[in-house]
């Protein structure tokens, strides 16, 4: 089948152009990744915090304790997914980067790290909803813990009325995401992605998405490290690769769906 023609308004070259523009751009990614380095080093040298705190979760085996989540090794990974206990699905979004996490835990148990999502929805919704995705990966319900409200992904309606959220280290006046959110009217991404967890806007935003990294050393757990927000973007795996595609990550709403949700192509 002979293909369609197609007009461009992006530059067009020759491969020698092309060339040369191409070994300065990587210049600029060879020092990305050394910045990257850099900084990997210095997350790692943060101050580990003590967690004196007991917190119970449940996971399939039944109770366990945030040491239980460690499973035998001596670092563990929290991704905290966005699934509250009204969420009658579990964020898109997080939904998204978690499809990554099967084919990456294997390799991260294999060098002592422990991957767990952890989300307040009770234990038999977050079951159900692994199913429906094909998950394998481990998810513990701490639905009647502190832990979420303690690591910054749980904020409660009267936090939201009075403006005494603090998300990503920083006071917050409204909920924002990738692309501008308009919750007053009922409209926009926001208002989208909490009507597909089967919830309005003030109910979807109490929950936060975010990554937390533990240390167990004699048997003492340390919290290390924490990141939210566009601090995960590193962990959405197909942002990873739509930036390396020809129109980039290229949107102007919210485009994406749960992995079953797309019409076939």
């Amino acid at each position: 089948m002979a293909s369609q023609a197609t007009s461009t308004t992006h530059g067009i070259g020759t491969r020698e152009e092309w060339l040369a523009a191409r070994l300065e751009l990587l210049e600029a990614e060879k020092d990305l990744t050394r910045r990257s380095d850099a900084l990997a080093q210095r997350r790692q040298a943060l101050p580990w915090v003590r967690v004196d705190k007991t917190y119970r979760f449940e996971i399939d085996e039944g109770s366990a304790s945030l040491t239980d989540l460690f499973r035998g090794r001596t670092q563990l990974l929290v991704y905290h997914f966005m699934f509250g206990p009204d969420y009658t699905a579990g964020c898109p979004s997080c939904s998204s980067i978690a499809d990554g996490f099967d084919g990456i835990a294997v390799h991260l148990s294999n060098h002592d790290v422990s991957l767990v999502a952890v989300s307040r929805a009770p234990l038999a919704k977050l079951q159900t909803y692994k199913r429906r995705m094909g998950w394998t990966f481990p998810w513990a319900s701490s639905l009647d813990s502190d832990f979420n409200p303690d690591f910054n992904v749980r904020f409660t309606e009267e936090q939201q009325r009075q403006g005494g959220i603090v998300y990503n280290y920083r006071r917050e006046t409204g909920w924002q995401l990738r692309v501008p959110a308009r919750p007053a009217d009922g409209e926009g991404p926001v208002a989208q992605i909490a009507a597909m967890t089967g919830t309005d806007v003030p109910t979807y935003t109490r929950e936060r998405p975010g990554v937390s990294a533990f240390a167990l050393e004699d048997g003492v757990v340390y919290h290390t490290y924490s990141a939210y927000a566009r601090g995960l973007d590193a962990l959405w795996g197909m942002y990873q690769w739509l930036d390396r595609a020809p129109r980039g990550r290229n949107e102007t709403g919210v485009w994406w769906r749960r992995h079953d949700e797309y019409d076939a192509r």
